[in-house]
């Protein structure tokens, strides 16, 4: 009966635990703009929460990486 009661109650734990959150590549970023720019909204409008957020950062580094190549295109390069 203890086990039943113990599996039980683990069972019901895991359940209720926080789904965790997909993490985006820096490459998956750059091709999905739109996601690229709401990742990067949530991010910049609660800095204090979410900044250490693997996603946020990702998307800091997608970002730069796209305007390091829009920076090579109009300069020609």
């Amino acid at each position: 009966m203890k086990w039943f009661c113990f599996g039980a109650a683990m069972l019901l734990l895991a359940a209720c635990s926080p789904e965790k959150e997909r993490v985006y590549t820096v490459d998956e970023l750059v091709a999905d703009e739109v996601m690229l720019a709401k990742i990067i909204g949530e991010c910049r409008n609660n800095p204090g929460v979410l900044h250490d957020r693997p996603n946020c950062r990702t998307a800091e580094a997608a970002d730069a990486k796209l305007r390091l190549e829009r920076m090579r295109k109009s300069l020609g390069g």
